[in-house]
């Protein structure tokens, strides 16, 4: 059962996005891995950009400049 775990700031995703996203990697991972889509688990996690940090930064401070 493959299991997939995409992490993004928590900056509007839409569920329409989310609905991309979970059916792109699952049809991915069925193409090139040959997974089955039915095992397949998606998750989708959304984190405070206060939690995100790039470069020693604060995605919440960076936003900002």
């Amino acid at each position: 059962m493959p299991y997939a775990n995409i992490k993004v700031t928590d900056e509007g995703v839409s569920p329409a996005q989310k609905v991309e996203l979970i059916t792109g990697v699952t049809e991915l991972l069925q193409r090139v891995l040959h997974k089955n889509p039915a095992t397949t688990v998606v998750v989708i996690d959304e984190v405070a950009t206060d939690n995100w940090d790039v470069g020693g930064e604060q995605v919440s401070i960076l936003r900002k400049k």
